[in-house]
């Protein structure tokens, strides 16, 4: 393995695993010597990561904005790409017009053979039905689930009764034929997926569910997994 593809390795692992990572777990994952690893950490930081941590603590990958850009294996490169064009015909409008900017931004950084495989990738996304546009601020709403505020709104079910709700906004999620709001109803004091093409009027309320969010959507998902095949 080359110096460079195990500093590569190295990032990845600082990346994906949970931190902090002990240098025993790092050099097992980068097939090195504990001493060889120290000093592919110190390489690291000198060429601009910001990895805060020490020998016998463990390390965290702090990231920063002056960090060099990393390669891509060829399999990784044509994922990138093929989600990147989904998004372009099943996100809102403003993430469709952000998946084109990244590609483009994509491009223009890989190098030249990588750009070609890019240029005439062999893996495409269309949708000969794409799912209904939001009949709300898309963009908002996933502020709203980030600031972990709760949101109001007008909606209206499949036969067609109107209620208002008010929710915790956890997460978007595209369905078979629709996006979802993942959310806890406060009026039916239980989780809730509304269809975001069937939502009006939305409004955020001011009030806070902070930290709740993520152990709250990991509980849902939980509960969607065990109801695989339901409709909504």
């Amino acid at each position: 393995m080359s110096r460079t593809h195990r500093l590569f390795q190295l990032m990845t692992a600082l990346r994906c695993l949970p931190s902090p990572v002990t240098a025993q777990r790092l050099a097992a994952e980068t097939a090195v010597s504990p001493r060889t690893l120290y000093r592919d950490i110190d390489t690291l930081r000198e060429l601009g990561a910001v990895i805060d941590g020490e020998a016998g603590y463990g390390y965290t990958l702090i990231e920063d904005a002056h960090l060099p850009p990393l390669g891509f294996e060829d399999d990784e490169l044509e994922a990138l790409i093929l989600g990147l064009k989904e998004v372009a015909f099943v996100g809102d409008p403003a993430l469709a017009r952000a998946a084109e900017t990244a590609l483009t931004k994509l491009r223009a950084r890989l190098p030249e053979r990588q750009a070609h495989r890019l240029r005439h990738a062999v893996l495409h996304a269309h949708r000969f039905a794409p799912p209904p546009a939001p009949t709300v601020d898309a963009g908002a709403l996933r502020q709203a689930c980030w600031d972990e505020e709760q949101i109001s709104f007008d909606y209206s079910d499949k036969n067609g009764t109107a209620t208002r709700r008010e929710v915790k906004p956890l997460a978007i999620m595209l369905f078979d034929q629709s996006h979802c709001l993942l959310s806890w109803c406060c009026l039916r004091e239980e989780y809730r997926a509304f269809r975001l093409d069937r939502m009006t009027g939305m409004a955020r309320t001011g009030r806070s569910f902070r930290p709740q969010r993520v152990p709250m959507l990991r509980v849902y998902r939980e509960m969607m997994d065990a109801r695989v095949g339901q409709s909504w």
